[in-house]
């Protein structure tokens, strides 16, 4: 994290105490906390949009390939 702003926020109580759980466990603050809780949700969410780009990718190159085929079919004489 290049810079650190200050945020004021409303959450609900179970997830303060939660929070404030985590932080004694691990011995960090409440805002390292909630900061690699929103880190671990982005790099998910990078990752879904990654896994849904391979798949439409994956899509269109067998697409390809489908044609290609067909398309190798009438140029390259079948072999006998």
């Amino acid at each position: 994290m290049s810079q650190v702003a200050k945020l004021t926020i409303s959450l609900p109580r179970s997830l303060i105490l939660f929070a404030d759980e985590v932080a004694n466990e691990r011995g960090i603050s409440r805002s390292k906390v909630i900061s690699s809780c929103l880190q671990e949700f982005a790099e998910q969410r990078r990752l879904a949009e990654l896994e849904e780009g391979y798949k439409v990718m994956a899509e269109e190159q067998r697409q390809f390939a489908a044609v290609a085929l067909a398309l190798a079919g009438e140029v390259v004489p079948e072999w006998k």
